[in-house]
């Protein structure tokens, strides 16, 4: 049997979703009298990348068809480095100082490469291998949502 508590956290899930849908978040967290509940959707993203000319090294054959650019999904790179959570991102510890690292940057483990600041709070992301950061994909003060691919170390 169903308690009245399990009604009320019920038609709570719909009036959040509802929410998630009217605002186009993709989570939200509430707690009332101890519980916490967390609603979250997941939303269809699209990237729109421009194609790079890419230069050939001499004596290295193509490796693919002529014209045809393989499907490059940074989320499935090795080397991705994803947003923990929901927030702002920033390259650098204050407006204006220099990025923590920028393409070609070598790194350890461990090493700081952004900052995301979320609810007033400003967190740390590590870089979670050593190697040399070959791409970027935030910019500075840009949101960012959990999981986004934020850059990737090769």
């Amino acid at each position: 049997m169903a308690s009245a508590r399990d009604a009320i956290d019920q038609d709570l899930i719909r009036e959040l979703a509802k929410l998630l849908e009217e605002t186009g978040l993709t989570e939200i967290e509430v707690e009332q009298q101890g519980v916490r509940l967390r609603v979250a959707r997941q939303v269809a993203v699209s990237h729109v990348t421009a194609a790079v000319p890419v230069m050939a090294q001499p004596g290295a054959a193509a490796a693919a068809t002529p014209g045809v650019a393989p499907a490059a999904d940074p989320s499935l790179h090795p080397g991705v480095v994803v947003s923990p959570m929901v927030g702002t991102a920033y390259r650098a510890s204050a407006p204006g100082g220099m990025p923590f690292v920028d393409v070609g940057s070598k790194v350890a483990a461990g090493d700081t490469v952004l900052i995301i600041e979320a609810m007033k709070t400003m967190n740390q992301i590590p870089a979670p291998r050593a190697g040399t950061v070959t791409q970027i994909f935030v910019d500075d003060g840009h949101p960012v949502e959990y999981g986004e691919p934020l850059m990737i170390i090769e």
